[in-house]
């Protein structure tokens, strides 16, 4: 069973409080720069925004939103025989279903490893390890919530439809099984934000 937290509010001034925040991109250190430029631009559908040297490192600069100068930044400078890679995931959320299959498509024949379809209840999520490694996730959401972790591996053999009644299936036997909605409101309540 989930541990339930309790969280006591304060009268917080404003300098006293963290503001409000939206992701916006990540920086990653690459051994050969033009070919992650080229896989991100290619299979990922990027567009190189900006690039150049600060000091002894090169950037590039890459983006899917003319309103974000760059999602991702490629620096230059990852020693080859580095033992170990520190970014866990990458993710993008795509519109539904049809697309996470698309980006699993569009990998046949790419430079990637460690392909794995996976439902994780609240999303349906295709993983890979781009050329050097780091793991991305491309996924969808779904209309519902089940208590996290979870990872049941599917594959594409079945209808886009079938897949999503499997998913709901197999969520509705899982704890913590609301609607997303529900889920999304009881966690507005819970930061202070309904």
């Amino acid at each position: 069973m989930p541990e339930t937290v309790t969280t006591t509010r304060t009268t917080e001034s404003p300098a006293s409080r963290a503001p409000e925040m939206a992701f916006s991109h990540v920086g990653l250190y690459v051994t050969d720069q033009e070919r992650m430029a080229a896989f991100y631009t290619r299979v990922l559908g990027f567009t190189i925004t900006d690039r150049g040297p600060v000091g002894d490192t090169s950037l590039v600069f890459l983006s899917r939103d003319p309103r974000e100068h760059h999602q991702i930044v490629l620096a230059s400078g990852r020693p080859a025989d580095t033992p170990f890679n520190v970014v866990n995931q990458i993710s993008f959320r795509v519109a539904g279903l049809a697309d996470v299959r698309a980006m699993h498509a569009r990998l046949a024949g790419e430079p990637v490893s460690d392909v794995q379809c996976v439902s994780h209840g609240n999303a349906m999520s295709v993983y890979f390890r781009d050329p050097e490694g780091n793991r991305i996730e491309v996924f969808c959401d779904t209309p519902w919530y089940v208590t996290q972790p979870v990872r049941i591996p599917f594959d594409f053999s079945r209808s886009d439809e079938e897949l999503m009644r499997w998913a709901e299936d197999a969520a509705r036997r899982l704890p913590g099984f609301t609607p997303a909605a529900e889920r999304e409101r009881e966690m507005a309540r819970r930061m202070g934000r309904a």
